[in-house]
């Protein structure tokens, strides 16, 4: 496994912010509102808002709406980093630890990855409020499955893309 350094440029090709929120609008990510804000040499960065679609009972920010950004970050990024030609990503894993309540305004994501491997990949993403509180911090774990050979058997059937 190649362990990511923050010099090293992951990404296969030059990602498309305004492309990922396209195809992201009519999915469960264009729902609660998340939006692709930033790219760097090394992470991908992402905001949703806490709000009526993204809060629980009791007015905070319910912890599933921080797993789904934590995770769209992580499958976006990840399959970013492959030839879409030859493989693509899929979540195997993610837990969250919830730090501190956010209840109104911003929630921003950046995910970076913990290591990039041929089979795995590890990311972080790191959850803030619009103070710079870390108010989250999850880790996912991404299969990286190749796409099918003509006449190669073994290998797995495509997995949609992100």
């Amino acid at each position: 496994m190649n362990v990511a350094q923050s010099t090293e440029r992951i990404w296969k090709d030059v990602p498309s912010l305004s492309s990922a929120n396209e195809l992201s609008r009519r999915s469960l990510i264009g729902h609660l509102g998340i939006e692709f804000v930033e790219v760097g040499e090394d992470y991908l960065k992402a905001r949703m808002p806490v709000d009526d679609r993204t809060r629980q009972p009791l007015g905070l920010l319910h912890g599933g709406a921080s797993v789904a950004l934590a995770e769209t970050l992580t499958s976006w990024a990840a399959t970013l980093t492959v030839d879409p030609n030859e493989a693509t990503c899929v979540g195997m894993e993610i837990n969250a630890n919830h730090l501190r309540p956010a209840s109104s305004g911003w929630v921003t994501g950046t995910a970076r990855p913990i290591a990039l491997g041929r089979r795995t990949q590890v990311w972080e993403v790191r959850i803030s409020d619009d103070e710079g509180q870390l108010i989250c911090v999850s880790r996912c774990t991404m299969a990286v499955i190749r796409r099918p050979t003509s006449g190669d058997p073994s290998v797995v059937p495509s997995v949609g893309r992100a």
